[in-house]
């Protein structure tokens, strides 16, 4: 009854069989999980940028992100505890900038008088953190590609495989921690095996990862945009 009908044909041939999930794909479906999360480290180590955005726990605050980051530096916007500031980072020279009720408020609650003036003078100015604040390795480190890589990629306890799925588009293989929230990572099956969604272990936060190798213009701002702040950045950025 099949003979001569194609459709027929395969369906009859197929009988039984089931669809292969890793067809069309890189491959590391078929790998076992901590085989697969080597190689999403390998893939993002060895990626020239990369976007990060969603929201990170750290020392018992949160923090939303949504930074750009390649080897040179990066930029972008955190936000915690009510508080905005964008970060620019271009070789070894960080600078922050945000509004005048940021520097205000800072300026008040770390000690120092905060008047409308010199906020004013801050406002939407970029102001250069010097390497020697307390400040600059903590800002700094978030546009730092492999700082935040490193503290990102890592599920604790025993690794184990989870269900195929999709992520903007993308198919996915789920990898998983140990049981109790060990976190899970999506990583692509198109392409390089890119790390594209973490939800970090212990319910730490939740990062997107996109736009691998897409380079971005990073370049340090006008001398006239650049400000002073004459003071050690504030502790509560």
């Amino acid at each position: 009854m099949c003979a001569g009908l194609t459709a027929s044909l395969t369906a009859c041939g197929g009988e039984g069989e089931k669809a292969d999930p890793d067809a069309g794909t890189n491959g590391v479906g078929k790998l076992p999980a901590s085989k697969i999360e080597s190689k999403a480290r390998t893939a993002a180590g060895g990626a020239d940028a990369v976007h990060l955005s969603g929201s990170l726990v750290s020392k018992g605050r949160t923090y939303k992100v949504d930074m750009k980051l390649k080897g040179k530096g990066g930029t972008g916007v955190v936000s915690t505890k009510g508080s905005r500031y964008e970060l620019l980072r271009v070789g070894e020279e960080l600078y922050l900038k945000a509004d005048a009720g940021f520097w205000a408020h800072q300026g008040a609650s770390g000690g120092h008088s905060g008047d409308a003036a010199a906020a004013d003078k801050l406002e939407d100015k970029y102001v250069k953190v010097p390497s020697g604040d307390p400040s600059y390795k903590r800002l700094s480190g978030f546009t730092d590609k492999s700082v935040m890589l490193d503290g990102l990629l890592g599920l604790h306890g025993t690794i184990t495989a989870g269900d195929r799925g999709e992520v903007s588009g993308v198919r996915t293989i789920r990898i998983l921690g140990g049981q109790g929230g060990g976190g899970t990572l999506d990583v692509s099956l198109e392409g390089r095996p890119y790390p594209l969604r973490l939800q970090r272990a212990g319910g730490a936060g939740v990062i997107r990862l996109e736009d691998w190798n897409k380079d971005f213009k990073l370049s340090a701002p006008d001398e006239d945009h650049v400000v002073d702040y004459g003071q050690q950045i504030p502790t509560g950025t």
